[in-house]
């Protein structure tokens, strides 16, 4: 018998009978809270946890993790748990949370984990069954007893996000658990991982709007001070790129971004997720690189797990890829792409980001080549996609086949699909989604501005475009894309160039490649803006930039002819 258990024998028999009564009394009062606090199977079976191996492609390389918990036995495995959730591997972590369940059901931070797992910050909004889900493990997690102060306030935090959900709005839900968050970073100020998910928690309270970045860098301050500290935990280089996942702070995740994949190279998610500086920073053939290795993880997962089609890390690796691809001039590859996106049938899940995808992919094509008739008559590939359930990603649809019409003279069918653009925007602020329905508006007064500027309203077709840039200019990109379908700055300077104001373009231009750099139309847009001005330095700079970022090889885009030619004659 343990030295310990000796003792509190001893002591028992040392009282009088009274006390021992009482104290007999205590125990079987604590005994019934502790049987009372533990699941029953039929509790754990209600939670409807993922289950099976942990499946992982190139290894099993998640970076370093060290978090303490009472349930001191599973350390490992709860350790291997937390890795996955900080690089967004939320199926294998929800998976790595299960096992410990399943060993342990009395680990009270097993099920805080499943709760984490089902929120996925940053992403979309939980479905109704994961916040359900979250909800189950968290009331179980409550009951449990024998946790750490540390770990109650822990529990506590995540509470905060799930309690309510059914009646409390989403972005209400995460300010909740931002203040949750701060209070248990400041109890535990030398705790890591309290400092990186109230980190996380700011990223997920941001608001697009914000143009001062006000979240994003108060999380980015406290990343970069445990970056010194521990540069190879995933969490840390991870959240850095989100925090900084901006035109104007993305030079500060760099050293991250280029570390991101060595720390954690068995996640598809940690190797796709550098890609999001190398895209702000216009750094095209990092983006590719990065995205080449995304998508071929995301296959092995695919085919490693079984799944029945294929994976929505993919799909979204693909987006980025073939965007990096344009930027480069290689329209041969991004049509590669294309073709084999037409191939896949079923994707699991069908996320946002795969609706995204699939509209944005056939239209970024066309729209950045100009290939107007194309546009105008775009057909989407719909693999298992229910259109209806998505409404911003379907306005990308609507969008390339307004813009095709408006350059091709059908107006008829650009007046259609500007009212398929008003019934998605509709539906948007029927669902309460502001941002969304926001930049569905900026494509709706984009299409506007060129079919005034068709019917020959110019002055209108240019405020109707100045608003619409400037409506993109005061909010942020969707944090999981690789920015718009085209940019509206852009745009209002190719209409400026359409309309003889090669100053004004030039501007645009300018303006648009600050916050876009090393965009390929841009670039090009500069340089031809800058000729018609009669600013010849300028344009040679910016030909030649166009030049050195498209790179080697035999580039079929008129506009790199076109750049040449000017070169060769200005600069002999």
């Amino acid at each position: 018998m343990p030295q310990t258990h000796l003792k509190t024998t001893s002591s028992i028999l040392s009282l009088d009978i009274p006390g021992l009564a009482m104290v007999l009394f205590t125990m079987l009062v604590i005994g019934c809270h502790q049987k009372a606090s533990a699941p029953t199977k039929a509790e754990l079976s209600a939670i409807g946890l993922k289950t099976g191996d942990i499946i992982s492609c190139g290894g099993n390389e998640f970076g370093t993790v060290r978090f303490s918990i009472s349930c001191s036995e599973r350390q490992a495995d709860f350790e291997l748990a937390l890795k996955l959730l900080h690089s967004f591997e939320y199926d294998e972590a929800e998976k790595a949370f299960a096992a410990i369940i399943r060993m342990e059901p009395g680990c009270a931070m097993a099920y805080w984990g499943v709760a984490m797992a089902n929120f996925h910050p940053i992403w979309a909004p939980p479905t109704a069954d994961e916040l359900a889900k979250g909800a189950r493990a968290l009331k179980i997690a409550r009951q449990i007893a024998g946790k750490t102060q540390k770990e109650a306030d822990y529990i506590s935090a995540i509470g905060t996000f799930y309690d309510d959900w059914s009646t409390l709005d989403h972005y209400s839900r995460c300010l909740k658990f931002e203040a949750a968050m701060e209070k248990l970073y400041t109890t535990y100020p030398n705790d890591i991982e309290a400092a990186l998910f109230y980190s996380l928690a700011l990223n997920a309270a941001a608001s697009p709007s914000d143009k001062a970045f006000t979240r994003q860098r108060k999380a980015g301050a406290i990343l970069d001070k445990l970056y010194d500290i521990e540069p190879n935990h995933p969490g840390v280089v991870h959240y850095i790129i989100h925090s900084y996942d901006s035109p104007e702070l993305a030079a500060r995740a760099l050293l991250a971004a280029r570390k991101y994949a060595a720390v954690a190279p068995s996640s598809a998610h940690a190797l796709h997720m550098p890609s999001h500086i190398f895209t702000r920073l216009g750094l095209w053939e990092d983006c590719i690189k990065s995205n080449l290795a995304a998508v071929a993880s995301a296959k092995c997962y695919a085919d490693a797990n079984g799944m029945k089609g294929h994976w929505d890390e993919e799909i979204h690796g693909l987006d980025y890829l073939v965007y990096g691809y344009l930027q480069k001039g290689d329209n041969e590859a991004a049509q590669r792409q294309l073709a084999y996106l037409k191939t896949i049938n079923e994707v699991q899940p069908v996320t946002f980001k795969v609706a995204y995808a699939f509209a944005a992919i056939p239209s970024r094509l066309l729209l950045e080549n100009k290939r107007w008739r194309e546009a105008a008559q775009l057909k989407v590939h719909n693999a298992n996609i229910v259109w209806k359930n998505f409404p911003w990603q379907n306005a990308i649809i609507q969008f390339t086949r307004a813009m095709g019409a408006i350059h091709t003279g059908d107006l008829a069918r650009a007046k259609a699909g500007l009212q398929n653009l008003h019934t998605l925007h509709a539906a948007l602020i029927e669902q309460k989604d502001p941002y969304k329905a926001n930049q569905v508006m900026i494509q709706i007064k984009t299409a506007e501005a060129w079919l005034r500027c068709k019917e020959g309203k110019r002055t209108e077709a240019i405020a109707l475009m100045e608003l619409a840039a400037d409506m993109e200019d005061s909010t942020e990109k969707h944090p999981t894309t690789p920015g718009e379908v085209l940019p509206a700055r852009e745009l209002c300077a190719d209409l400026y160039l359409q309309l003889n104001k090669a100053d004004k373009a030039l501007k645009a231009y300018e303006q648009d490649l600050e916050k876009h750099p090393n965009r390929f139309n841009a670039l090009y847009g500069a340089g031809v803006a800058a000729e018609q001005s009669g600013e010849s330095d300028k344009a040679a700079a910016y030909y030649q930039k166009l030049i050195e970022t498209v790179g080697p090889g035999n580039k079929e885009r008129p506009e790199l002819t076109n750049a040449r030619r000017f070169l060769k004659r200005n600069l002999g």
